[in-house]
C-alpha cells in the first residue's frame, strides 16, 4: 500500500552560501530520499533546495556613506580643451532588492564637448578553481542624465536608479563571489569615459531606518486619504444660522448699534487692532452667495 514518512534536517550552524547560478559555476543544494530494496535495484529521488545566506544592511559597515570625484583633462598633446570633473556620493553602502538608490553628484564641464553624465549597477562574478581565477562583469541596470554643454556644470539631487530582482551578495565564499558596485561615469566624444566606482552590498534583510519609515509613511498617508474620503459628503450641507450660534445679546454687546464712523486722516494715529474688534462677530455672507 502507500506509506508516508515524514523526514526533517538541520541545516549547519555554521553560515552556509547563497544558491546560485552563475555563467561559469554555480551553488546549488538538493534534498535526496533514497529507498533501498532487497534483492532489487534502489531507488532514488532528489529536488532542488534554495538557500539564503541572510545579510542585514543594517549593520554600522553597511550603513556608511561613500563618497568618490575624480577630474579628466580632455585632449592629447597640446590639444587640451580643458578638464572635467566629477564626484559622486550615496548615503550607504547596503542595499535590497527594489530599493531605489539616491544618487548625489556634481558635474562640471570645462571642455568644448559636449558631455553626458550616466550612472549603472554592475555585477562581478569572481570564479576560484585549480588556483585560476575567471571574471564576468555584467550591467543590471542603468540611468542616463542631461546632456551637460562646455562650460556648465549640473547636479543630481538624489537622482534615482531602481536595483532589479538580482542575487543577493556572495563575499564569504572560497569558490564564488558575487559583488556589485554603483558606477557613474561621464561618456565623452572622442575621448575615454570619465568614471568612478562605489561599492555596493545587496542584503535580504531592508534597512528599518530607511525603507520601512518610507513604506510606513506611505501607507499612513493612503490610509488618512482614505479615512478622508469616507468622512467627506457629496454635497456639502449649508452652515448653521448665524443667530443659532451668535445669541442677540452677545451680538449688541460686542459690536455697537451705530459704529462711529472712521477718519482717514486719524487712521495712522490708531491701532488697526480696534476696527478689527468691531467686525468680529459680523454676520458670513449666505451660502447661496458663496
Amino acid at each position: 500500500g502507500r506509506h508516508e514518512f515524514p523526514f526533517s534536517f538541520q541545516l549547519p550552524q555554521e553560515p552556509l552560501v547563497t544558491s546560485f547560478t552563475g555563467k561559469y559555476g554555480s551553488v546549488q543544494y538538493y534534498v535526496k530520499a533514497i529507498l533501498e530494496r532487497p534483492a532489487a535495484p534502489d531507488q532514488s529521488v532528489q529536488t532542488e533546495l534554495q538557500v539564503v545566506s541572510h545579510i542585514d544592511v543594517s549593520s554600522p559597515a553597511l550603513l556608511t556613506p561613500v563618497l568618490r570625484s575624480q577630474e579628466k583633462m580632455v585632449g592629447c598633446w597640446f590639444f587640451t580643451s580643458g578638464p572635467v570633473s566629477l564626484s559622486a556620493k550615496i548615503e550607504r553602502k547596503g542595499y535590497c532588492n527594489g530599493e531605489a538608490i539616491p544618487i548625489y553628484a556634481e558635474i562640471e564641464n570645462c571642455s568644448s564637448r559636449l558631455i553626458v553624465p550616466k550612472a549603472a549597477i554592475f555585477q562581478t562574478q569572481t570564479y576560484l578553481a585549480s588556483g585560476k581565477t575567471k571574471t564576468f562583469r555584467q550591467m543590471v541596470a542603468n540611468v542616463r542624465g542631461n546632456h551637460i554643454a562646455s562650460g556648465s556644470t549640473d547636479t543630481w539631487n538624489g537622482k534615482t536608479l531602481k536595483i532589479p530582482p538580482v542575487s543577493p551578495s556572495i563575499l564569504d565564499c572560497c569558490i564564488i563571489r558575487v559583488e556589485y558596485s554603483l558606477a557613474v561615469y561621464i561618456h565623452i566624444p572622442g575621448a575615454k569615459k570619465l568614471m568612478i566606482e562605489m561599492p555596493l552590498v545587496i542584503g535580504t534583510i531592508p534597512c528599518i531606518g530607511f525603507s520601512s519609515r518610507n513604506s510606513s509613511i506611505t501607507s499612513q498617508f493612503s490610509m488618512d486619504m482614505s479615512w478622508l474620503a469616507l468622512t467627506m459628503p457629496e454635497h456639502p450641507e449649508a452652515p448653521p444660522n448665524y443667530a443659532d450660534v451668535v445669541s442677540e445679546e452677545e451680538f449688541s454687546r460686542h459690536v455697537p448699534a451705530y459704529p462711529p464712523p472712521i477718519d482717514c486722516e486719524e487712521q495712522l494715529c490708531c491701532p488697526v487692532f480696534a476696527y478689527i474688534q468691531e467686525f468680529r462677530f459680523q454676520p458670513p455672507p449666505l451660502y447661496s452667495e458663496v
